[in-house]
């Protein structure tokens, strides 16, 4: 292991990772576990776990596996607009879209 991860007290589930990309993928499988551990710059330590456990239990052991359930697991509803606050916006009316088209496709 790198000197600098050696010190490094990381969850279970790391370590399970690496021992199946680099059984898997030998060398490559360990530039793929780096690529895993570099989704730390933008999670926490738990979140990125959380994401590595749902991962090993689909069997999905990329790190692009990963970085998708990190992203999905990270993001939060949309609340819906309100227009209180917003009196200016009342008169304003969008019409919906015509979806007419995607019925020729589907028909296709």
């Amino acid at each position: 292991m790198a000197r600098p991860l050696q010190d490094w007290e990381l969850p279970g589930c790391f370590a399970l990772l690496r021992r199946r990309l680099e059984s898997s993928l030998g060398p490559v499988g360990t530039r793929e576990y780096i690529k895993v551990l570099r989704l730390l710059e933008r999670a926490s330590v738990t979140e990125l776990a959380g994401a590595i456990g749902a991962a090993l239990a689909i069997g999905a052991t990329s790190s692009d596996a990963i970085a998708l359930i990190l992203h999905h697991r990270q993001e939060r509803p949309v609340s819906l607009f309100s227009l209180d606050g917003h009196p200016h916006l009342r008169p304003y009316r969008i019409d919906p879209p015509d979806l007419s088209a995607y019925a020729t496709l589907r028909g296709a």
